[in-house]
């Protein structure tokens, strides 16, 4: 099965949207996501609508080929050569442009100068950093690219519809869609995606950011992986670090957290005073832009289905272009409350709701909130009545299977 040959059309919707508009289409996501492929499709439906291939410039800095290119000046001349030759305004594509020294500067004069229409694509949020957004002064808009979502896994496997073993593939591979060019082997599958994560530690990580302490890295990475969906601390890392005899400190902690924020191997969501009606600044949690990732570095265990269904639908919710928050009123705790244009929903996860005391412990949190925006409950149950003291039950995988809006009642 070539993997390739898949058109994950709402990416390329937005790459459509944003065509021949001015601004820079920054293009993010953690490695191998897919966003070198998505540009290939995104560059084969320009050709399909008759744009000439010597106006469509592409600078993959991963190849061999564009070594040449190592800082901004370079990237300049050899784009405004192509731009002399053709005598007309250019598409230009660059994928990994973080790879460029001092990039923006030959971006930035593009954009002046009308030379072309700008995509360019990295795998470390410092694409978007605030030094850079101060340059762009609104003349940017960014894609985030996600690893697969269960609907697109299942296309990718070229199935219709969901099954158990399926969707605990899913649970267990995670969405990356080269893992769909494979072998469907464990062993080869994990293997895949351990390369993928040393990658990102060595290349985005420890050369980048001169991390000296590989292996006290990898200690704080396996302590996160292990408590995703989990409150928080850099004191609890800092402790668990001490039992195993390794001396440390909080900052040095959240300085490799931000290591990893940077490559999209973490996601960080903040808590939220429900009643306070304010943002936080403890007790957050950390999500996986991939579970795959985790499983191939600390193993799969079923025995973490509630973490992981949270991390699926937080990704999900993503990628749907919710603001996720984690919710706090008073003593109780609310999984997500999602935001879209001035709209909300509060949302409980959990696997089944498979006695009176989990029933009691998801919904209860739920009614203690005094307002009227709609509130969930989504569990892989099938068979849990729809409608719960006004509270909606949904089950998770039809959820994913579905453009159920959440925000609407």
């Amino acid at each position: 099965m070539d993997y390739f040959l898949y058109n994950r059309k709402d990416y390329i919707s937005k790459f459509n949207a944003w065509l021949d508009k001015p601004v820079i289409k920054i293009i993010t996501g953690i490695r191998r996501a897919g966003k070198s492929t998505l540009m290939q499709l995104f560059i084969n439906e320009l050709l399909a609508a008759r744009i000439p291939q010597k106006r469509i410039v592409y600078i993959n800095m991963e190849s061999i080929k564009f070594e040449f290119i190592q800082n901004y000046k370079q990237l300049y001349e050899y784009v405004e050569k192509k731009y002399q030759e053709v005598g007309e305004k250019l598409y230009l594509f660059v994928d990994e442009i973080q790879n460029i020294s001092k990039w923006e500067k030959a971006i930035l004069s593009f954009f002046t100068e009308n030379m072309a229409d700008i995509f360019i694509s990295g795998s470390n949020s410092n694409l978007m950093s605030q030094e850079f957004a101060t340059l762009l002064s609104g003349r940017s808009v960014r894609i985030n690219i996600y690893p697969l979502t269960y609907s697109e896994f299942l296309l990718f496997r070229g199935s219709k519809k969901s099954d158990d073993i399926f969707f605990e593939e899913f649970l267990k591979y995670g969405g990356l869609p080269g893992i769909h060019h494979l072998n469907w082997e464990k062993s080869i599958i994990f293997e895949y995606l351990d390369s993928v994560y040393s990658t990102i530690i060595l290349k985005d990580i420890v050369k980048r950011y001169s991390v000296r302490n590989v292996a006290f890295l990898e200690k704080v990475i396996n302590f996160i992986f292990g408590n995703i969906a989990q409150i928080f601390s850099a004191k609890r890392v800092v402790d668990f670090l001490k039992k195993e005899h390794r001396r440390t400190n909080t900052e040095t902690v959240y300085n490799y957290i931000k290591y990893l924020e940077n490559t999209f191997i973490i996601q960080r969501v903040p808590r939220y005073d429900i009643k306070g009606k304010r943002l936080l600044e403890v007790r957050e949690k950390y999500y996986l832009t991939d579970i795959g990732l985790r499983h191939a570095v600390i193993g799969y265990n079923k025995d973490d289905i509630n973490q992981l269904l949270e991390n699926i639908l937080f990704i999900e919710f993503k990628k749907r272009g919710y603001k996720i928050y984690i919710g706090q009123i008073g003593n109780a705790e609310i999984d997500f409350i999602i935001m879209k244009e001035n709209q909300k929903a509060y949302v409980q996860v959990c696997y089944l709701l498979a006695s009176e005391k989990t029933i009691e412990r998801e919904f209860s949190s739920l009614l203690a909130i005094q307002d009227n925006y709609p509130k969930y409950v989504m569990s892989l149950d099938n068979f849990f009545p729809k409608d719960n003291q006004g509270i909606l039950h949904l089950n998770i995988i039809d959820y994913l299977l579905n453009d159920e809006i959440l925000l609407e009642r």
